[in-house]
């Protein structure tokens, strides 16, 4: 079994910045992909970012040229740094990790959610 736990949400104006972290642990052979999804009131969750084992990342349009994922494969972390945050990046913030376990199985689970809210 694998838990994820996050970090870093919170409030902050428009233009400020925010970093999430989730930590993995518990059976865990190898992480394969890491990323960050989102949940807006009345919205299905999306994708924000991803970062495979190899460093190779991928964003959401929405997201380009604010936010950086990051991992430290060392620690089974992922990271999110959002800058220049707008009102509309307010939501939850999932983590979600792929990988396989030490059974040889392969795994997904997702973090408890950190709620990041963007206002003035």
């Amino acid at each position: 079994q694998v838990q994820l736990v996050e970090s870093g949400g919170g409030s902050v104006q428009p233009g400020g910045s925010l970093r999430l972290s989730c930590a993995a642990s518990g059976s865990i052979f190898s992480i394969n992909v890491m990323g960050w999804y989102r949940q807006a009131p009345g919205k299905q969750r999306e994708l924000v970012a991803t970062i495979i084992s190899g460093g190779s990342t991928n964003y959401a349009d929405s997201v380009k040229g604010r936010f950086t994922i990051s991992r430290d494969n060392a620690k089974n972390m992922v990271y999110l740094q959002m800058n220049s945050l707008k009102p509309e990046d307010t939501a939850v913030y999932y983590c979600k990790v792929n990988g396989v376990g030490s059974s040889h199985r392969p795994f997904g689970s997702w973090g408890q959610g950190s709620q990041v809210t963007v206002s003035s």
